[in-house]
């Protein structure tokens, strides 16, 4: 895809000038916080929404001249629930086959082999208001596959879910890329499902790719070792006391702490306390770390991650509003129905 510009009414810039491509059989993410852009990243490629321009390919099939090609080689999984909470999970799989235009003959084994693989065949004739919340999403992606796309999109598939549930979802997800070869493309605000799941990521921030690569690539481009200083008063004296000192190759503020980023943490932690107190700073506390994607976003944005990504006002990051929002939309009634 290339160049993709959205604006919503009201001025809101959702996307200005998106870029990025994903490699067959990979699983591919888009990181960012609440109102980057990620989801209308997804229903353009999903064919859900148009982009005002730029140009987009998926699946072989282009999204804005040739839709109907896309829909049948993609699978889409929203981040609220498309299903019938008041029919069972195999009376869902077996409405999506009918839609999907599944042969009826290889309908029985595809939605016997779909509850086996998100090991929900035992809970396959219940009402799937009874579900847990992890047991729903498991659906919701059984659903996204029942007719064997090429490439499947995950609109924040863990948001809500807790920790245990929300690993044994990733390793559902490395299965289907190992096992089947499927391309997957997925939107997190988790540092750390970008960082386990994804081959390649990209982070987008206020509507644009900021950069791309592997993670360790990513992390690995950032030297040295993070410093976090948390000091008392106003850290622009403690910002300006560390920027000269010898083995300190950037120093931003964030908060009430100073980050500095050193070549060798550890030996630097002395050197930096004793340069602040010699500039009338009080240190309270320090940490040293590896370079996390955290600090990536922070290099590239001079910002440090929040995932919310939300300002007073209620927006996101440059006013925009919340992924999804802005477009008055309701993902409900997207998920991979028209296919």
């Amino acid at each position: 895809m290339s160049g993709l510009t959205k604006r919503y009414p009201r001025g809101v810039q959702a996307l200005d000038g998106v870029s990025f491509s994903v490699r067959r059989g990979e699983i591919f993410g888009l990181l960012g916080p609440n109102g980057a852009g990620k989801s209308t990243t997804v229903r353009i490629l999903a064919t859900l929404t148009r982009a005002d321009r730029g140009r987009a390919l998926v699946a072989g099939g282009d999204v804005s001249a040739d839709p109907a090609t896309v829909r049948r080689r993609i699978g889409y999984v929203a981040q609220v629930s498309g299903v019938d909470k008041y029919g069972t999970a195999r009376e869902n799989l077996y409405l999506q086959t009918r839609m999907h235009r599944v042969p009826a003959r290889a309908i029985r084994e595809r939605v016997d082999r779909l509850l086996e693989w998100v090991g929900l065949t035992g809970a396959a004739d219940r009402l799937v208001h009874t579900y847990s919340g992890g047991m729903k999403r498991r659906l919701d992606l059984a659903m996204g596959l029942v007719h064997e796309p090429e490439v499947l999109f995950l609109d924040e598939p863990t948001t809500g879910l807790d920790p245990e549930t929300r690993t044994a979802l990733w390793q559902d997800l490395l299965r289907l890329r190992s096992e089947q070869g499927l391309t997957v493309l997925l939107t997190t605000h988790y540092l750390e499902e970008a960082d386990h799941l994804c081959d390649r990521l990209a982070i987008v921030d206020r509507g644009r790719v900021v950069v791309e690569g592997t993670p360790a690539a990513l992390k690995a481009e950032i030297q040295g070792d993070t410093v976090t200083l948390d000091v008392e008063g106003p850290t622009d004296n403690a910002v300006e006391a560390l920027r000269d000192v010898d083995g300190v190759l950037e120093t931003l503020p964030n908060g009430t702490s100073v980050l500095a980023r050193a070549a060798h943490g550890a030996t630097a932690v002395p050197v930096l306390v004793t340069a602040l107190e010699r500039a009338g700073v009080a240190v309270k506390a320090v940490t040293v770390s590896r370079p996390s994607l955290d600090d990536v976003y922070l290099h590239h944005t001079g910002r440090r991650y929040s995932a919310s990504g939300a300002t007073p006002n209620g927006t996101g990051p440059g006013g925009a509003m919340a992924d999804g929002a802005a477009s008055g939309g309701d993902d409900r009634h997207a998920p991979a129905r028209e296919r």
